[in-house]
């Protein structure tokens, strides 16, 4: 990667990625290696060959979630229309580099933060599909823990104040502030469901402008069900987002939620990566600026 997104983050090239998998995969030696770009912060990705790419934590904590992203790729794949990743391979730390790494199959399309899906009426009822079918999946006792989003909006004031205290000169900071006072309240009712955690226009394939793809499924598990709710304020006008709403059957208080946890990841986006990874900060700005046109709360 040519640009460090986060100060501590381990640096990997194509040659590294090169003699890893001669090393540890000799089938796959001799496959051209190419930096993959996109809008990925925690693992770098290149293309390895027409049908293959290999995904290589950043930082020690993605590598140590490594376990958890198998098991929820796993978990996920097959069961819905749409291609999600598929591991078929798992590499040790090895040339200089730290970490267990992995290799996937190949997903064709269009990354949704390339486009304008803004209108994506149809896109809006694919990705309500998809959303459908992860809550359908079992829970088999499991509930929401950590400190991650999908709990209590209120766990998450500590990160929003520091967030707004850089944001100065950035954004509109008195505004958020005084929205995310009122979202922060709004109670947890919902009994948790599978969310796939980070439904951000990045991790979403397109071909046609019609959904075909998801990727980044390592943050799948029970959450609040309006967690997933937050792509619609990441992708969509008024009219696109009520096409999803209604296919979602989101209402009420779950809907206001999805806007509020997309307020919340929005606000880290834009000025972490203001710098090192510009469609990620776009990002963060289009959707703040969807939140304060129309706020729920």
């Amino acid at each position: 990667m040519s640009v460090r997104l986060h100060d501590d983050q381990v640096d990997v090239g194509a040659d590294v990625v090169a003699r890893l998998v001669a090393t540890q995969f000799p089938e796959w030696a001799g496959l051209p290696v190419v930096d993959l770009p996109s809008a990925a912060t925690a693992n770098a990705v290149f293309r390895l060959g027409p049908e293959l790419v290999v995904r290589l934590p950043l930082r020690a904590g993605t590598a140590t979630d490594l376990p958890r992203e198998l098991a929820a790729t796993r978990e996920l794949h097959g069961r819905t229309r749409f291609a999600t990743p598929e591991v078929l391979a798992t590499g040790a730390p090895g040339e200089g580099y730290p970490f267990a790494w992995t290799v996937l199959r190949w997903i064709p399309g269009t990354p949704a933060d390339t486009v304008d899906t803004a209108a994506g009426r149809e896109l809006a009822g694919d990705l309500a599909e998809f959303v459908r079918g992860v809550r359908d999946l079992p829970l088999h006792g499991r509930r929401f823990a950590g400190t991650g989003r999908g709990g209590d909006l209120h766990a998450h004031d500590a990160w929003v104040a520091e967030c707004l205290e850089r944001s100065a000169g950035l954004l509109d900071v008195a505004a958020l502030r005084a929205l995310w006072s009122r979202f922060r309240v709004l109670p947890h009712v919902s009994a948790d469901v599978v969310t796939h955690g980070d439904l951000v226009p990045g991790n979403l394939l397109l071909t046609g402008g019609r959904l075909t793809g998801v990727l980044d499924v390592g943050s799948l598990g029970p959450a609040d069900p309006a967690l997933d709710l937050l792509a619609a304020w990441h992708l969509f006008d008024a009219a696109a987002r009520e096409e999803f709403r209604t296919a979602c059957a989101a209402e009420g208080l779950d809907w206001v939620r999805g806007q509020a946890w997309a307020f919340q990841q929005a606000l880290g986006l834009v000025r972490y990566y203001e710098v090192t990874n510009p469609r990620m900060s776009s990002l963060g700005r289009r959707t703040l600026d969807r939140v304060l046109a129309d706020p729920l709360v």
